[in-house]
């Protein structure tokens, strides 16, 4: 797995934190670091709403009941959250996308979400807006 330091944003940039309350990440890093165990490319870092958490539960993917055994606490509303990048887009095609964090998006979610899709539900803006 590679380091947090060493992978880069959608923006081109150093990835940067998506949450740690609760943790999140692939290996509960904080970051939305991705590698080859990562099989499901966990690399958007979204912050989570209650229409978002109802269709990724109706598509088999239950965020919100707490499984101590995995150390995952359940999300609620507002939390930040590395999601799968097929998972998100399949939100976003449905018409209830995450709200997106580009600086801590990783850039391997590219691979399958288009950057102009991830920019029109960005929550961050950057300092520099010619990035946008």
């Amino acid at each position: 797995m590679t380091a947090p330091q060493d992978e880069r944003n959608v923006l081109g940039g150093p990835l940067e934190p998506c949450g740690t309350d609760p943790m999140t990440g692939f290996t509960r890093n904080g970051s939305c670091t991705s590698g080859p165990e990562d099989r499901g490319s966990h690399t958007v870092c979204t912050v989570v709403s209650a229409e978002f958490l109802e269709m990724q539960r109706e598509l088999g993917n239950d965020l919100t009941t707490p499984r101590p055994e995995y150390g995952f606490p359940g999300l609620r509303p507002g939390d930040r959250w590395c999601v799968v990048a097929v998972r998100w887009l399949q939100a976003f095609q449905a018409g209830v996308p995450a709200g997106v964090v580009l600086a801590a998006t990783n850039a391997r979610a590219l691979q399958v979400v288009p950057l102009e899709a991830l920019r029109s539900q960005a929550v961050d803006v950057p300092d520099d807006l010619s990035a946008l």
